[in-house]
């Protein structure tokens, strides 16, 4: 089998050397019309471009790392997928860390990076990956590195995320709008940024519309669907039920709505449930599920973006997008029944 070069493509395709080589490295910086030429010329020949040794040349290795603290959840599924077609396009490959909340899963992907194994990070989780010196300006420490989802505080990180606490406001300001008084919540874990911020806006939408916070009515889950049928198993042990139930994820949701079917309880018709993300299942219940959509494709484009931006030496990068959430009315909220 002929060995095809680099030089072999560029003479199908009637362009450079130089301009094969930035097609298959950089195709964002190349014109449409040259990327198809250029792609043809390597489809008709099989060509296979030797990575390994372009990284030796470029001091670069072509690759991100994605910190993800479950890549089973539906969201970071669904970001996930919105990275790589996104890294895919201008070359780089993702590779996929799982840290499953382990504090030092969040070093070892981060090593990957300092280590010159990835020229970037993406971190979905609220801890910088990386040992700081606490002597040095941060800023000066870190890598290219996009954060998002879960927030890391400080303001030298770049970041793509969304207003949790006004999503909740959301949330709850459809369930009051119905007539919904007694609103419980099964919020996330007590530490994470999200959960907090979700909290914060739930507690906020009650005190406006003159209702008192009754902590008997706010349950930690895990933001998995087991969390949240034990959750609503709890609030249905209450003398005092709730009416109706904010969920901080859409997994605890459909998990909170099995339960109440389990109990025999109608949906809304005795109990109306809201959900945060939109996942694909959110539209496939039954009843469908009322949720606060995140733009979760959206995230994960932005975030590779910007670090293809960081990765590149562009230093004039947004340092803080924040995207919108949006209500999704669908079936599983319904006006209070007296």
């Amino acid at each position: 089998m002929v060995k095809v070069s680099i030089k072999d493509i560029a003479k199908l395709s009637g362009v450079s050397a130089a301009t094969v080589s930035r097609t298959l490295s950089k195709p964002s910086l190349v014109s449409k019309s040259t990327r198809k030429k250029v792609m043809k010329a390597v489809d008709e020949t099989g060509y296979k471009p030797n990575r390994f040794g372009a990284s030796l040349r470029t001091q670069k290795s072509n690759n991100v790392v994605v910190v993800m603290p479950d890549i089973t959840n539906q969201v970071n599924a669904a970001i996930i997928r919105a990275i790589e077609n996104e890294a895919t396009k201008a070359g780089y490959s993702v590779l996929l860390g799982d840290t499953q909340n382990n504090i030092e899963r969040d070093s070892y992907y981060g090593d990957m990076v300092t280590s010159g194994q990835a020229d970037g990070i993406l971190v979905f989780t609220p801890r910088i990956p990386f040992t700081i010196n606490k002597d040095k300006p941060l800023r000066e420490q870190l890598p290219p590195m996009v954060n998002s989802c879960e927030e890391i505080d400080s303001e030298y990180v770049h970041k793509v995320v969304i207003d949790n606490q006004l999503g909740a406001v959301k949330a709850m300001q459809h369930l009051l709008e119905l007539g919904h008084t007694k609103i419980a919540a099964v919020k996330g874990p007590s530490m994470t940024p999200s959960t907090k911020a979700r909290l914060d806006g739930y507690k906020q939408a009650l005190i406006e519309a003159g209702i008192e916070v009754d902590n008997r009515f706010i349950i930690t889950g895990d933001y998995g669907p087991e969390s949240g049928f034990q959750a609503m198993e709890k609030l249905l042990r209450l003398k005092e039920r709730p009416t109706a139930v904010f969920c901080f994820s859409d997994d605890m949701a459909i998990g909170a709505m099995n339960a109440l079917r389990e109990y025999d309880y109608d949906v809304p018709g005795d109990v109306s449930v809201i959900g945060f993300d939109d996942i694909t299942y959110a539209s496939l219940m039954s009843p469908k599920l009322t949720t606060i959509r995140q733009p979760l494709d959206q995230m994960g484009t932005q975030c590779m973006q910007i670090l293809l931006k960081l990765m590149n030496g562009n230093k004039d990068v947004e340092k803080y997008v924040e995207l919108p959430t949006e209500l999704i009315v669908r079936q599983s909220t319904g006006p209070l029944v007296s």
